[in-house]
């Protein structure tokens, strides 16, 4: 018998199915695997790991390497030729462990960080593709490849502008005009909402691949964003006339359907897959679409069963105890007598200002903005990722040794008492690179979801600024969670429950920094924009003291791209089918009515 087989016949294989036993693998104890010599037997068994995988012999490389590595966990080479076949076979759960122990032992190995950067690109998994795309560019700040996967990873998680830059320099590092880097680009440059030139990269891109897929799917979905409907459904048939329809070219069929209204043929072309292939995105579709066909109990089943399917696929669930901890914390810390003694920012009069509109994910945000931005004294600046920046880097940014909040401690002290000066100048920097500061505007928006957990911050570096907080009845908030992807609040929207529970927590939040310390905050009730629109967007305007605008009243007309997954919506002109929809499924929102209950009186809504 020979030595893997031995050492599976006394072990248990790792549940991970990396095709290691748990002991040499997820159980293995790292002290005692770091003190393991490797023989010459195992060098040689190494080289044929590596010999085998390059000539193609799979199952012969998995031999070698899993005998080595039961041996020698830890063995870089060995792990580097079993992920390799782990990604060959597109097993990327267990792809992805094995990357990760080999950039734990090993920090400086380019190979595996740009894999596990390119590996989470491909889950999904932005935030951490983003870590390991940073690391790659430190390792090899002057390849192309770093370039790019950072510029994606960036466009990914909110900050296109700078995913651009990192797309132009991979560009200028190879001297060529690379498709790839160019339909990155064009993602990048769509994201800012400059449509005319990331069309122009896509053509450029399909002239040089005609027969690349990815390109041209991607530019029937930007077509599809900027409302011309026909060129999408075109570049559609293109697609599918290189290769056979995938759940990805149906769901953006069936999502242009869907926008000219017609439901029956949308669904139908889902549902022209067994609904087991379809994918997370395209189950929610597919849901959306029977909801407004009115069949709301298979919506539901349909919303369930893509959340579920997420989290199978690895999608992450909420994290409750850092949102509860992080809650408490700046309770604590945002109490009356220390409120009281901390400084605040002075008001910068050179440069525009921000008007946070704060909300819960699918509570209106994007339908305040799009009002608002029609006016000339008012920028969009979408879902801006700048204050989540600052918590992070405060410790740093005040050398303090306590993280946020208590890293704000800093400014009681003489020598730091105008540091919250600095976090605002950061704030601003940030917006002057994403050219938000444009000549002539007096405030540009910032409508990152759940910034209302952090208003004491904001209250501290912007003390003017207007806080518009976007509130809508708790249970069609639900329903909207529902029924999309979202992964602000700690992930909160993985889960009904689980999105009932942060709703509370942020609200709750909101009242006690309310009771702490003067805001400049006034709430928008959704329903009110819906049905006395003129009213509450006049109040709205007075508010942030512009003058109104009326042609905020047909957002619709704005052209600019909301870069938000309501984005479809507010190219409609106004509706109401969205108002009060949880009575469909109220018993499917039976389990969360008592944590709600309180917050729903609370805002003055009943059931």
């Amino acid at each position: 018998m020979d030595a893997v087989n031995v050492a599976f016949g006394e072990r248990s294989p790792c549940p991970c199915r990396s095709g290691l036993s748990a002991m040499s693998c997820c159980e293995m104890d790292l002290e005692a695997a770091r003190r393991v010599t490797p023989t010459p037997g195992m060098r040689q068994a190494v080289a044929n790991a590596a010999a085998k995988l390059k000539s193609g012999h799979l199952e012969r490389a998995v031999h070698f390497a899993t005998a080595v590595l039961e041996r020698a966990p830890l063995d870089i080479q060995a792990l580097r030729t079993l992920a390799s076949v782990r990604l060959e076979q597109n097993r990327q759960h267990p792809a992805a462990i094995l990357l990760e122990r080999i950039a734990i032992e090993d920090p400086f190995n380019f190979w595996a960080v740009s894999k596990l950067a390119l590996l989470e690109l491909s889950r999904q998994h932005y935030f951490k593709a983003e870590q390991f795309a940073r690391q790659a560019l430190r390792l090899s700040p002057t390849s192309p490849q770093s370039h790019n996967l950072m510029g994606v990873a960036l466009t990914n998680i909110g900050k296109a502008a700078a995913g651009e830059y990192h797309h132009r320099k991979a560009l200028e590092l190879t001297g060529r005009r690379v498709p790839l880097v160019l339909a990155n680009l064009a993602l990048s440059l769509k994201n800012q909402g400059r449509m005319e030139e990331a069309r122009e990269l896509y053509r450029e891109a399909h002239m040089a691949e005609k027969r690349n897929r990815q390109t041209l799917l991607a530019w029937a979905q930007l077509e599809e964003a900027d409302r011309n409907l026909d060129a999408a459904k075109e570049l559609l048939d293109k697609v599918e006339a290189i290769s056979a329809p995938s759940p990805a070219t149906r769901q953006t069929r069936a999502a242009i359907l869907g926008r000219e209204g017609r439901l029956e043929e949308a669904l139908a072309v889902l549902d022209l897959d067994d609904p087991r292939t379809l994918r997370p995105i395209e189950l929610l579709e597919r849901g959306r679409l029977l909801d407004r066909m009115e069949r709301y109990d298979e919506a539901w089943q349909a919303f369930l069963a893509g959340k579920a399917m997420a989290i199978r696929m690895g999608g992450r669930r909420y994290l409750q105890a850092e949102a509860k901890a992080l809650a408490e914390q700046l309770s604590d810390f945002f109490s009356p007598e220390r409120v009281a003694i901390l400084p605040r920012a002075r008001v910068r009069q050179d440069v525009a200002q921000p008007i946070f509109i704060l909300g819960f994910p699918r509570s209106g945000t994007t339908l305040l903005e799009q009002s608002l931005s029609v006016s000339p004294d008012i920028v969009a600046g979408d879902e801006l990722t700048t204050i989540h920046e600052i918590v992070a880097a405060m410790p740093r940014l005040l050398a303090s040794p306590n993280e946020y909040p208590g890293a704000l401690a800093e400014v009681w002290m003489g020598d730091k008492r105008e540091e919250l000066d600095s976090l605002r100048d950061y704030y601003l920097q940030r917006a002057r690179q994403l050219n938000l500061l444009a000549p002539g505007a007096r405030f540009f928006t910032d409508k990152m979801p759940l910034n209302e957990m952090h208003l004491g911050l904001i209250g501290l570096i912007f003390p003017k600024a207007p806080l518009i907080h976007m509130i809508r009845h708790p249970l069609d908030i639900m329903v909207s969670a529902m029924s999309n992807f979202f992964t602000h609040g700690g992930f909160c929207g993985s889960e009904l429950e689980t999105a009932a529970e942060h709703l509370v927590r942020s609200t709750s939040l909101v009242v006690h920094y309310r009771s702490v310390m003067e805001l400049n905050y006034k709430a928008v009730r959704y329903e009110d924009v819906v049905g006395a629109q003129e009213a509450t967007m006049r109040g709205v305007f007075d508010f942030i003291e512009t003058p109104f605008d009326r042609r905020s009243l047909s957002f619709e007309e704005n052209v600019r791209f909301a870069r938000t997954a309501s984005y479809a919506q507010v190219t409609e002109r106004l509706y109401d089918r969205s108002r009060y929809r949880y009575r469909h499924y109220l018993r499917h929102l039976e389990p969360v009515l008592p944590v709600l209950e309180p917050l729903i009186a609370a805002w003055g809504y009943d059931v």
